[in-house]
C-alpha cells in the first residue's frame, strides 16, 4: 500500500503541470506584435484624415465722448486638415455675425507653384494676409486697409478683405527659415463673401514680395477689377515695408485706388500707416500706430488721422488682452475729433 501512495503523491504535480496552459512561443509573440502595429497604423491613418479643430473669441469694450459700448467682435471656429500629403483643406466659420470666411482646398506640389481654390484672402497688402487677428497688435486694421480692401470698401464691399476665386503662388532661393522671392496671382469674383459673381469678368490679382534678410520684407500689390452687374471699376494698389524680427516690429504700408461709383463718376482713394512695436518680453508687447486716409483724394476735408496706442499682453496661451486708446483727427470742420479707449480678450481653444 505504501508503495502505491508514494508512487500516487509523486504523479500529483505533472497532474497540475499538464493543466497549465504552455508559455506563447516566439513566433506567437512576434504575430501578436505584428497585428498590434496594423491595428495602430490604422488607426493613425484615421486620426490624420479627421479635421484639426481650433477658434477663438474676441470681446471686449469701447469708450469714445460719443459711446460706451461692450462688443463681440469675431467668434471664430475653425477646421484644418491634410486629404493627402500635399493636398489639404481649410473651413473657418464667423458666428458672431454668422458666415463662411474661408472655405479652400490648396494642391501644394512644389515650392514654386501652388495652386489654391474657394474662399480666402485677397493676396493684397503685407497685413491682409501675414497679420491675422491672433498676431495682429493693434485691435482694428489700418483705415486704408479696411476701406480699400473689403473690409468696409468704399464700393460698399464688406467681406473682411475675402473673396472667391482661385490662385497660384510660390517662392524661390530659400534660404534657412525663409524664402528671397515670393509671387501671388490670383483671379476672383469680385464681390465678396460665398458670392457669386455679378458680372462677366474677373477680377485680377498680382503681388510680389522681397525678402532680403531674415524678418525684412518689401511688397508691391495691384489689383484690378469690376464689380456690380454695371461694371464699375475697382482698381487697387499697394507697396509697403515690414521689418519684424526678434523683439522688433516696423511696418509701413501706402494704398491707393480708384473706384467707379453707382451714382457716376469715380472716386480716387489714398491712405497710409507707419506701425513701431517692442517685444519687452514673450508675453508683453506696446505699440504705436500713426494711420492717415483720404477717402476723396481731391478733397483734403475728407481727410482723417488716427494715432494709435497700443499694448498687447498674451500671459498664458489662451488668452490675449489688447488695450488700445485712439486719438480720431477729422480734417472736416462738421465732424468732431474723438478720443477712444477699447479693450479686447481673446480666448484662444
Amino acid at each position: 500500500m505504501k508503495p502505491i501512495l508514494t508512487l500516487l503523491l509523486s504523479l500529483f504535480p505533472l497532474g497540475i503541470l499538464a493543466g497549465e496552459p504552455s508559455a506563447p512561443t516566439v513566433a506567437e509573440l512576434s504575430a501578436e506584435i505584428e497585428t498590434l502595429k496594423t491595428k495602430t497604423s490604422a488607426w493613425d491613418k484615421i486620426l490624420a484624415r479627421l479635421p484639426r479643430i481650433s477658434g477663438y473669441v474676441q470681446t471686449g469694450y469701447e469708450w469714445s465722448e460719443t459711446s460706451s459700448t461692450f462688443y463681440i467682435k469675431r467668434v471664430r471656429l475653425n477646421l484644418a486638415g491634410d486629404i493627402a500629403p500635399k493636398l489639404d483643406y481649410r473651413v473657418q466659420i464667423e458666428f458672431a455675425s454668422p458666415k463662411l470666411v474661408d472655405a479652400y482646398v490648396r494642391y501644394r506640389p512644389f515650392e514654386q507653384l501652388n495652386f489654391q481654390l474657394g474662399e480666402y484672402k485677397v493676396p493684397f497688402s503685407i497685413e491682409n494676409t501675414d497679420y491675422v487677428p491672433l498676431k495682429y497688435e493693434f485691435i482694428e486694421y489700418p483705415m486704408a486697409l479696411r476701406r480699400l480692401m473689403g473690409f468696409d470698401d468704399v464700393c460698399g464691399l464688406s467681406a473682411t478683405g475675402r473673396d472667391l476665386g482661385a490662385m497660384v503662388y510660390g517662392s524661390f532661393f530659400n534660404k534657412k527659415g525663409y524664402s528671397v522671392l515670393s509671387y501671388d496671382l490670383a483671379v476672383f469674383n469680385g464681390e465678396g463673401l460665398n458670392t457669386k459673381d455679378k458680372n462677366k469678368s474677373k477680377d485680377i490679382v498680382a503681388r510680389m514680395t522681397l525678402r532680403p534678410a531674415r524678418g525684412l520684407q518689401v511688397t508691391g500689390s495691384y489689383y484690378w477689377g469690376e464689380y456690380g452687374s454695371d461694371y464699375l471699376k475697382r482698381i487697387r494698389y499697394g507697396v509697403g515695408a515690414c521689418y519684424d524680427e526678434g523683439p522688433v516690429v516696423l511696418r509701413s504700408e501706402y494704398v491707393s485706388g480708384t473706384t467707379g461709383l453707382p451714382t457716376g463718376g469715380e472716386l480716387d482713394s489714398r491712405g497710409w500707416y507707419a506701425v513701431g512695436g517692442w517685444r519687452v518680453t514673450p508675453t508683453l508687447m506696446p505699440a504705436l500706430r500713426y494711420d492717415t486716409f483720404l477717402e476723396n483724394a481731391s478733397e483734403n476735408a475728407s481727410r482723417q488721422t488716427n494715432y494709435t496706442a497700443g499694448l498687447t499682453w498674451q500671459p498664458v496661451r489662451y488668452l490675449r488682452c489688447q488695450l488700445n486708446y485712439t486719438y480720431e483727427d477729422y480734417a472736416s470742420r462738421a465732424a468732431a475729433n474723438r478720443n477712444v479707449v477699447s479693450l479686447m480678450l481673446s480666448g484662444i481653444f
